[in-house]
């Protein structure tokens, strides 16, 4: 028979405005089996890491029903608003840190410079009109970028992530810059991308990411865990496509997202996670030694206390 979960969590990351919520659902999963209790609390957490994402896309369904085309705001306007309120509103309740946001506002910027190029090419179009737009690309589309990063920091902080075997800076830097300039590249020249699938996999195969969902550790092949993330980033396509916030050639009628998106997405992502090692620098396993990054993450913890 099973016994009965033991749920405690020194450190989390709800903010002081959500702790009673947050110790009533401690107690309800407390109640239940130790398996199907870390499982809920797994899937509570993947939630709460993805909130700004998750935020969104609920903004991007609600307006797609009820935005009228005659409004004086332009939905997409309306959009970037909604996104830059909602940044604010988790600083000030504490639900998002400054490292979160530094890795939203690099991810935006280089977000939207993509977004740029990748519209004047064709590659994909946004249908509506706005006042808030840089070149025919509406200024939420790179909160949209952001939310990737903000989900990547999140779940750091709230798995309390650790890292083996990760590969230095320099090779980290050196790959993430060769899938992005591809990006840009393969509409003049080859289309690299099956290199860079291999070359991802020579250099992270052996990265395992340990994470905790409640007391024991777990672990995940890095490059396993980027598949299954981009799964969920070509769920979030379609989520766009079908709102028509954003579409794709010859989707005049909705249909899904080719999966051909997905590789896209997983190349992208490793582009994501070094931008998020800029703030939150990958750290071992206790039983590893100390790093000088680990060292800089302890000193900011205890100046911010």
């Amino acid at each position: 028979m099973w016994e009965a979960a033991i749920l405690p969590e020194p450190e989390h990351a709800t903010g002081p405005f959500l702790e009673p919520l947050r110790l009533a659902l401690r107690r309800l999963l407390s109640r239940l089996p130790v398996p199907i209790a870390e499982f809920l609390l797994f899937g509570l957490k993947q939630a709460w890491s993805c909130l700004f994402g998750g935020v969104m896309l609920s903004a991007l369904i609600a307006t797609k029903f009820l935005w009228s085309a005659d409004w004086p705001v332009h939905r997409y306007d309306f959009l970037f608003a909604f996104a830059l309120t909602v940044q604010v509103l988790m600083l000030a309740f504490r639900l998002e840190n400054l490292s979160e946001l530094k890795v939203i506002a690099v991810y935006h910027v280089v977000g939207t410079a993509m977004e740029i190029f990748k519209v004047h090419m064709g590659s994909w179009s946004y249908p509506e009109p706005a006042v808030m737009a840089i070149s025919g690309v509406p200024l939420f589309s790179g909160f949209m970028y952001g939310s990737v990063g903000s989900y990547m920091a999140r779940a750091i902080r709230v798995f309390d992530m650790r890292f083996t075997n990760f590969p230095g800076r320099n090779w980290t830097f050196a790959l993430s810059v060769a899938i992005y300039a591809n990006f840009f590249g393969h509409h003049f020249i080859q289309d690299f991308r099956w290199f860079l699938f291999a070359a991802t996999v020579v250099l992270y195969g052996r990265v395992r990411i340990y994470f905790t969902v409640d007391k024991t550790p777990r672990w995940m092949p890095l490059v396993v865990a980027a598949l299954l993330t981009c799964f969920f980033m070509w769920v979030a396509e379609n989520v766009g496509t079908f709102t028509g916030t954003w579409l794709y050639p010859g989707q005049a009628d909705w249909r899904l997202v080719s999966l051909g998106k997905m590789g896209s997405w997983y190349l992208l992502l490793f582009v994501s996670f070094t931008l998020v090692t800029l703030v939150l620098p990958p750290r071992p396993p206790d039983d590893e030694p100390v790093t000088e990054d680990d060292e800089v993450i302890q000193t900011n913890r205890l100046t911010s206390q």
